[in-house]
């Protein structure tokens, strides 16, 4: 069977961004809920915006150390929201809504790749995003990480972000061989504003990427 990378394009803002990322085969968008971003959206507007996506595309939202109420009040506006805890956030805390979830672990400044057993606490957790920034903080910063240091033993679905754009996601992709690869800032003509182009060319990349990329 040929290989499918999954892609999740985040930092949506718009309708119509999310309308052409659906388009384009996306299959998942991300949601911002961290008042500091300049991506930022309410969950009413990410709600508006979710209301009209197929079904078939997960929406997730972006979590950064926030209150359980904030999450919980997210999740009931939204039944079907994914959270991604991109914080310093416990495998308790994460777990206590009672549904699965991505947590994020911050690669930058040289931090180590945690092991294993170190990621076991978050019992729940259906995957880990890996990304360049440092841990504790938002991504989105346009800077890519050694994706060499991502050697295996992640036992769940591997996301990788960070500096993706559709002129390195084919090297990263036949690096890491992930589940599926996030994109922000490499689609964007501005922060939280997508560029038609460049969301085409990075989906068309990641399948080339594919075609080349033996699924083992």
């Amino acid at each position: 069977m040929a290989r499918r990378t999954r892609v999740k394009i985040c930092g949506i803002t718009r309708l119509q961004d999310a309308h052409l990322a659906q388009e384009l085969g996306a299959d998942a968008l991300g949601f911002v809920f961290v008042p500091t971003s300049s991506r930022f959206v309410t969950t009413e507007g990410a709600a508006r915006i979710v209301g009209q996506l197929s079904p078939f595309v997960t929406p997730v939202g972006l979590f950064l150390n926030a209150e359980a109420e904030q999450v919980h009040a997210a999740l009931q506006i939204m039944p079907s929201l994914l959270p991604q805890f991109h914080g310093q956030e416990s495998g308790a805390f994460c777990d206590q809504f009672q549904r699965p979830y991505l947590k994020a672990v911050g690669l930058g400044a040289g931090n180590s790749v945690p092991c294993a057993e170190s990621l076991s606490e978050f019992s729940q957790a259906i995957g880990f995003l890996f990304d360049s920034n440092e841990p504790g903080q938002l991504g989105g910063t346009g800077h890519a990480f050694d994706w060499t240091r991502l050697t295996g033993g992640i036992h769940r679905p591997l996301i990788l972000a960070g500096g993706l754009s559709h002129q390195t996601v084919g090297k990263a992709i036949a690096q890491v061989k992930p589940y599926a690869v996030d994109v922000s800032s490499g689609v964007e003509r501005d922060k939280g504003i997508k560029d038609a182009d460049a969301m085409r060319a990075f989906m068309a990349a990641v399948r080339s990427a594919d075609a080349r990329t033996p699924d083992n």
